[in-house]
């Protein structure tokens, strides 16, 4: 059956070809995850990226401007359907099953509108599909979907079913027999091949495959990226798909895994360490995509447009405020995501020079619609880049491609589910830690689009199934502050707080609110203490900034707590780069100068902590709270630690 499919498409392309119709405009989509273009340009500037440069050269680029909460799912989907995250249903990268209450990944039965490869199929289009997010289950379709699930997923610890590919994760079922012997382990990946990226012995090399290793992490990203590599190339040659979408996230893994130490200076202790082992790791992941455009750009011919594109930028070489967070090499939250990815288009009908208008996400899918030949419909937010691509813009003569019983219903319940994926989530940082999940998310884009009605009703729903969540009150008080609700919006403040003190962005909203109501110092106080226990919390930093000039919180009292506070800066940095020994005696100094300042032992506990000296960071933290006893992130690291100590 297989055989014949690939003989009828064969000979399909030979009665074009022979001087049949015309041929059809042929599309690629290259997604590469997480590409940064502060990076490609650095990168490009040094000679390292030839293939860029050639698009940039022959092509047309622009930033492409991303959107929140940039979480891969969401966002790929987002570029796939040319539909907005309330409108497509994916919000997380787990949703709930509503008969069960379980936690599942989310899946292509989960989205609610059509993605592209839905649309050309429906037009007798041929697609391919690689490697795409919630592409699991493979949807039925006119040509091949190799999904997410094909290759070991990030999101599975010991792979796919003992190393075999997940039920349901190719269609047609047959194509796993021709399309398995190019998918690659990460055992396959060789000593010689990894010397490309990483800095390791050979012992170290061999130890078995093991997702919570950073090395065992990388190596999944190699073989991936190279496996989806193989198969998008394959499948474009044997079915000469009208329409090939191939997702590679090897960018974004190893950003994630090792961003911290691209070009970092001055690293002292174990993040000197890491940096001798994993310091080039991003930038030859760079390289090595820059091949596989390379590869994909060859493969073209005078019909074709390769659209390369990211979800998202990154942002390199920052250390976080805690580098113990770097030991298992993750850096676990989208926080280092930046809002500009890139987007390049090279080939037929692309306009030489020409830089696409600030692109958004939402734009993808007209424009590929659009080089396709297809009318975006009316229900699509977004435009044609017709000033980068030598197309008609078709008008919207379609109100929507969207069947009333497509997706309809709940989310759907996976049966062969990894329990193990949860615990792989959570491990990267993206489970109950930076981002709300799902139905979250969702009201989260309601509220930054304005809908302050409809985030407020999603809000006040999740607030009555989770009334202990902190999180999920703060929100619902800004979407009723939002609406003027004031005082309701302050009650919920109220009881967030009581639920979780270091509740950074209560104080914040809850500064807001003071001040639209006229009260300016209140709102200075809760900005205040907003930053105070999240240092990195920017919509407050931002606040202070605009009404006192400054975003410094912990105000010495006097010359000597200056000082003071310039050297447990000072300290700060030293830590963060890794040298501890050097801190601490910079502590010392601060500690002689002013001995009564909550602020030095607060950050020598940091340091004793990131040593490993629990103890010593319990006793500088009993020291602080002696010393300001009403700061509620003393007491709670406090309490953690003593915790910890008694396990």
């Amino acid at each position: 059956m297989r055989t014949l499919r690939l003989a009828l498409a064969l000979l399909a392309g030979l009665a074009v070809a022979c001087g049949g119709k015309p041929a059809r405009q042929r599309i690629i989509v290259l997604g590469v995850d997480g590409v940064d273009p502060r990076t490609v340009d650095l990168l490009m500037s040094e000679g390292k990226l030839p293939n860029f440069a050639k698009l940039r050269e022959d092509g047309a680029y622009a930033r492409l401007l991303s959107s929140e909460p940039m979480l891969s799912p969401i966002l790929w989907t987002t570029i796939a359907t040319g539909k907005r995250p309330e409108q497509h249903g994916i919000g997380h990268f787990v949703a709930v099953n509503p008969q069960s209450g379980e936690e599942l990944p989310v899946t292509s039965q989960m989205r609610r509108t059509k993605a592209l490869w839905n649309l050309l199929s429906e037009q007798g289009r041929r697609v391919a599909v690689v490697g795409w997010w919630a592409t699991w289950p493979a949807e039925t379709v006119n040509g091949t979907i190799v999904s997410d699930h094909a290759c070991y997923h990030f999101l599975f610890p010991d792979g796919v079913a003992g190393g075999r590919t997940a039920v349901g994760s190719m269609f047609p079922a047959e194509a796993e027999a021709e399309l398995a012997p190019m998918i690659r382990r990460p055992g396959d990946v060789t000593f010689e091949e990894a010397s490309r990226f990483v800095d390791v012995s050979p012992e170290e090399f061999a130890r078995p495959f093991d997702f919570n290793d950073d090395l065992g992490h990388f190596k999944w990203a190699l073989a991936t990226a190279d496996s989806y590599r193989r198969i998008g190339l394959h499948l474009w040659e044997h079915e000469r798909p009208d329409l090939l979408m191939v997702y590679i996230e090897g960018v974004d893994t190893t950003s994630h895994l090792f961003g911290h130490l691209f070009r970092a200076q001055g690293l002292a202790g174990e993040l000197a360490d890491q940096q001798r082992r994993f310091g080039r790791t991003v930038e030859e992941m760079y390289r090595y995509v820059d091949g596989v455009v390379g590869d994909f750009m060859r493969a073209l011919d005078d019909r074709s447009t390769l659209v390369v594109l990211s979800d998202h930028g990154f942002e390199l070489g920052a250390v976080p405020d805690d580098p113990s967070k770097t030991r298992d090499m993750r850096r676990v939250s989208e926080r280092y995501h930046r809002a500009e990815g890139i987007v390049y288009l090279f080939g037929s009908h692309v306009k030489r020079h020409t830089r696409p208008e600030k692109p958004k996400l939402l734009d993808v899918t007209p424009t590929v619609l659009a080089l396709a030949g297809l009318p975006p419909a009316q229900d699509m937010p977004g435009r044609v880049w017709i000033e980068a691509v030598d197309v008609t813009d078709p008008p919207r003569s379609i109100a929507s491609y969207e069947a009333a019983e497509r997706h309809a219903g709940a989310p759907a319940t996976d049966a062969a589910v990894d329990p193990a994926i949860l615990t792989r989530l959570r491990s990267l940082g993206y489970v109950g830690a930076e981002s709300p999940k799902g139905e979250r998310n969702l009201a989260a884009v309601h509220f930054q689009a304005g809908r302050y009605t409809e985030a407020a009703e999603v809000y006040e729903r999740l607030v009555r199934e989770n009334p202990k969540d902190a999180g999920l009150r703060a929100s619902l008080a800004g979407a009723l502050g939002a609406l003027g609700r004031f005082d309701d919006a302050l009650e919920q403040l109220k009881v967030a707080i009581e639920l979780d003190p270091l509740n950074t962005e209560a104080y914040h909203n809850r500064g807001v609110l003071y001040e639209r109501e006229g009260k300016r110092d209140a709102a200075i106080e809760q900005y205040r203490t907003a930053l105070r226990y999240d240092p990195q919390y920017e919509p407050a930093r931002q606040a202070l900034i605009r009404l006192t000039g400054s975003a410094t919180v912990n105000q010495p009292a006097n010359e000597a707590q200056r000082l003071a506070a310039v050297l447990a800066e000072r300290a700060s940095q030293e830590a963060r780069r890794g040298d501890y020994a050097t801190a601490l005696k910079t502590l010392d100094e601060a500690e002689r100068i002013a001995p009564r300042y909550a602020l030095v032992y607060h950050y020598r506990a940091n340091v004793r902590y990131l040593m490993g000296d629990r103890e010593a960071a319990i006793a500088a933290l009993r020291k602080a709270i002696e010393l300001e006893p009403d700061n509620a992130l003393f007491k709670t690291n406090l309490q953690r630690l003593e915790e910890a100590a008694k396990q």
